[in-house]
């Protein structure tokens, strides 16, 4: 789906997704990303959602967001609690929803000004 968004050249902006890619400012990726409003967009190792570990979220948490949208591939699957720990113990909000959720809910975040970081899961 493309989506037109009202841009700020500036932001990271999911300009479309799809079952397999994900565009940001209309560049695409075909693996799993972590962005957020600024700075690089950057490329995520997990290619599965039964290979998440713990260090993919130590990894988020230590970019310190106010929330963090989870993009768990096509359909909607809760990670194991015990691997949300490094983002509770920082006081993280953590919203887990399927990847075209997810990029529809990073938009509207960013564009509020919010602090929020998308780990979305491109599954291989």
């Amino acid at each position: 789906m493309k989506l037109q968004p009202d841009r700020q050249p500036s932001l990271n902006t999911v300009s479309a997704y799809g079952s397999n890619y994900i565009e940001i400012n209309a560049q695409r990726y075909d693996h799993s990303i972590i962005l957020g409003p600024e700075g690089p967009v950057l490329e995520w190792s997990c290619s599965r959602f039964e290979d998440l570990k713990i260090e993919d979220f130590e990894l988020i948490a230590s970019q310190k967001p106010a929330v963090v949208i989870f993009g768990s591939g096509q359909k909607i699957r809760f990670p194991k609690p015990e691997l949300l720990k490094p983002l509770i113990q920082a006081r993280i909000g953590v919203e887990t929803m399927d990847l075209q959720a997810a990029c529809r809910t990073y938009n509207i975040l960013m564009a509020e000004g919010r602090n929020v970081i998308a780990a979305l899961l491109i599954e291989k």
